[in-house]
């Protein structure tokens, strides 16, 4: 089945071109020139990626973005942020918006190409563990992921995972105690080829994941850094027994 990209892009130059190489990938493409054009037309069409750029008319594509993940309809909707803002503050407010990419301009085609295909098959690998996996609870300590819903348990409460902050904290408790370098998890959890993709993709998502799970994100007992290492889901600690 043919997948459908929206464009989000006040440049007509820059939206064409895009829509023609990625048409040329084989996916069906739609473009809007403004965010708030882009909004609705994603909700008429319910694509399976939105590339959006930042700086429009009207509204800025970090609102768009915002937009997107508060909207019952399009809050799954994987995000690529396509755009001339390359500060690091601007990837980190873009990352924190919920995108789950970000890609500055100028680019290369074949490095969009990637980094496209990395996410939709990401979203499709996030429908197989939701819908395949058993069980349906992944447990480390007492915290419990559900795999139907994409909701985890922690003793800070529910919460509700957005699917590539599922995909992470998956992998994580799945493999807790291991150590991940921010290369290890772009080429497990995002599909990047080795040395490619932002290790600030990365630190910016488990930043957002800590905000979620963590009773004190600035001092994470779930998700963890071992310094100069990466990034761990902890085991816990057994229990003293005394006599």
């Amino acid at each position: 089945m043919q997948q459908t990209i929206l464009v989000v892009d006040d440049d007509d130059l820059v939206a064409l071109t895009v829509q023609r190489a990625l048409k040329k990938f084989g996916y069906h493409v739609l473009v809007a020139n403004s965010g708030r054009d882009g909004i609705q037309t994603a909700r008429r069409y319910r694509p399976d990626l939105i590339v959006l750029d930042v700086i429009m008319p009207g509204i800025t594509g970090y609102q768009v973005c915002r937009e997107v993940r508060n909207d019952p309809l399009l809050e799954d909707t994987p995000i690529l942020f396509l755009t001339a803002k390359a500060e690091d503050d601007d990837k980190i407010e873009g990352l924190m918006a919920g995108a789950d990419d970000y890609l500055t301009k100028p680019f290369n085609m074949e490095e969009l190409h990637l980094r496209v295909r990395a996410i939709l098959r990401r979203m499709v690998r996030s429908e197989e563990i939701s819908f395949e996996t058993n069980p349906n609870e992944v447990v480390v300590g007492e915290v419990v992921l559900d795999t139907r819903t994409f909701q985890i348990t922690t003793d800070n409460g529910v919460a509700l995972l957005t699917n590539v902050q599922f995909d992470l904290l998956y992998h994580l408790m799945i493999n807790a105690g291991q150590i991940f370098t921010t290369q290890q998890l772009l080429q497990d959890v995002w599909n990047y080829p080795p040395n490619t993709g932002s290790p600030e993709l990365v630190r910016a998502h488990i930043r957002n994941l800590r905000e979620k799970i963590e009773p004190i994100p600035s001092k994470p007992q779930y998700v963890r850094t071992i310094q100069g290492h990466g990034y761990t889901f902890a085991v816990p600690e057994p229990a003293l027994v005394t006599a």
